[in-house]
C-alpha cells in the first residue's frame, strides 16, 4: 500500500472559521479592551481550536483582527491568506459587510441574496454566535458591524468559480463544519473502499453515499442506517460505484443536493466544481423549461422550474448509475435534498 493512502493528511481550517476566531478576538479588543495572544472557538461539530493573531489594531471606535488561514494539506486557494475583521458598533443589531479582497453576490441561485456580502449561512451564524457570547460576556448589546476583508483576495478569485458564479470583487466566506479536510484524490477514495470493506464484513445489507454532510444526516434518519454504513463518498461517486461493483453491497442509496445529482444525471462521476459544471442548456431541455437554461446554479434552476426540475433530475441519475454500474447484486436509490436538508426527489424506491 503506498504511503498516499496511509499517511494521514494535516486538516486546516476554513475562512469562516478563520473569521470567526477574528471577530472574537476583535470584540475583546472593542470591549474589554485588549487584545488576546491567541483565540479559542468552537466550531459546530465541537471542535476548539486555537487561533494565534497575525493582525491586531485598535481604533477610534473600531477594533480589527486578522487571523492567517491554514488550510493543512488541502491545496486551498487561500491557503496563506489573512482573513480580517473589522468590528465597530451598528445601529441595531449584526450587520455583515465585505471589505476588501471579500466578494458581493450579484447573481440569484446562492445561498445569499444578491447586494449581500458573500459571507455564507454557516459563516455567518459561527460570527453571530460568537457576538451574542461576547455581549453577555461583557454586558453590552449585540449591536456590531462586521467588516471581512482579505487582502489579495480580488486576485485570488479570479482562481475560483466566483467570477463565473456572480460574486465580484473577491473571494468567499466559506464553510459548514469550519474543517477543512484535505483534498488527496487517492487518500479519500481509498477510504471510501475501506468503509465497503468494513461494511462487507459486517453484513450490512444497506449501504449510502452522501455528497456532504447535510444530505448524509438526511439519508442516515431517513432509512435509520448505523454510522458504518454512511461512506464519504463526497465528490467521489465512480471511485465509490465501481469498487461496489466488485465488492457490492445488496442496497446502495446516493444522496445529495440538486446541483452534484444534476451533475450524475449528465454522467459526471466526479462532481467537484473544478472538474464538472452543471449543463444549464441540457437541464433546460431535460426539464422542458426555456428558462432554465438562463440559470446560474443548479439551485437558481430548482427555484424557477420548482419540484419537477427534481423529479427530473432523480430519474435519470439512477439510470446514469444503473447504465454505468449496475449489477444483478445492487439496488441502487437516489435522494435528492435541498440545503435545508429537506428531500425534494426520490428515485429507485
Amino acid at each position: 500500500m503506498s504511503d498516499e493512502t496511509t499517511t494521514e493528511l494535516r486538516r486546516g481550517w476554513t475562512t469562516g472559521a478563520c473569521a470567526t476566531a477574528a471577530t472574537k478576538a476583535a470584540l475583546m479588543r472593542l470591549w474589554g479592551g485588549a487584545f488576546p495572544r491567541e483565540v479559542g472557538i468552537v466550531l459546530p461539530r465541537g471542535e476548539t481550536p486555537v487561533f494565534p493573531l497575525a493582525l491586531a489594531e485598535a481604533g477610534d471606535g473600531s477594533a480589527r483582527a486578522g487571523i492567517t488561514k491554514d488550510a493543512g494539506d488541502d491545496p486551498d486557494v487561500t491557503h496563506g491568506a489573512l482573513i480580517v475583521v473589522t468590528v465597530s458598533a451598528s445601529t441595531g443589531g449584526i450587520v455583515f459587510a465585505a471589505g476588501d479582497g471579500v466578494g458581493m453576490v450579484t447573481k440569484p441561485g446562492l445561498p445569499i441574496a444578491v447586494g449581500e456580502p458573500s459571507i455564507n449561512p454557516i459563516p455567518r451564524e459561527m460570527m453571530t454566535s460568537v457576538v451574542q457570547e461576547m455581549a453577555a460576556q461583557f454586558g453590552q448589546a449585540p449591536d456590531i458591524r462586521i467588516e471581512v476583508s482579505i487582502p489579495g483576495g480580488q486576485e485570488l478569485a479570479r482562481k475560483t468559480w466566483n467570477p463565473r458564479l456572480g460574486i465580484a470583487g473577491g473571494l468567499s466566506i466559506l464553510g459548514t463544519t469550519g474543517v477543512v479536510r484535505p483534498f488527496s484524490c487517492a487518500a479519500w477514495i481509498a477510504s471510501i473502499h475501506r468503509g465497503i470493506d468494513v461494511a462487507r464484513a459486517d453484513g450490512l445489507p444497506h449501504v449510502a453515499g452522501c455528497t456532504g454532510a447535510t444530505s448524509e444526516k438526511t439519508v442516515q434518519a431517513l432509512y435509520d442506517l448505523p454510522d458504518h454504513a454512511m461512506l464519504d463518498m463526497g465528490d467521489f461517486a465512480g471511485g465509490m460505484l465501481k469498487y461496489l461493483v466488485k465488492h457490492p453491497v445488496a442496497r446502495v442509496t446516493i444522496g445529495g443536493g440538486i446541483g452534484k445529482i444534476t451533475k450524475l444525471a449528465q454522467g459526471a462521476v466526479d462532481l467537484h466544481s473544478g472538474r464538472s459544471q452543471v449543463d444549464f442548456a441540457a437541464l433546460a431541455e431535460m426539464a422542458g423549461n426555456p428558462q432554465v437554461a438562463d440559470a446560474n446554479t443548479a439551485l437558481e434552476a430548482y427555484d424557477i422550474a420548482g419540484g419537477l426540475l427534481a423529479e427530473t433530475v432523480a430519474k435519470p441519475a439512477l439510470a446514469q448509475v444503473q447504465s454505468r454500474f449496475g449489477s444483478p447484486d445492487i439496488a441502487f436509490d437516489i435522494v435528492v435534498i435541498d440545503r435545508k436538508g429537506t428531500i425534494i426527489a426520490r428515485a429507485g424506491i
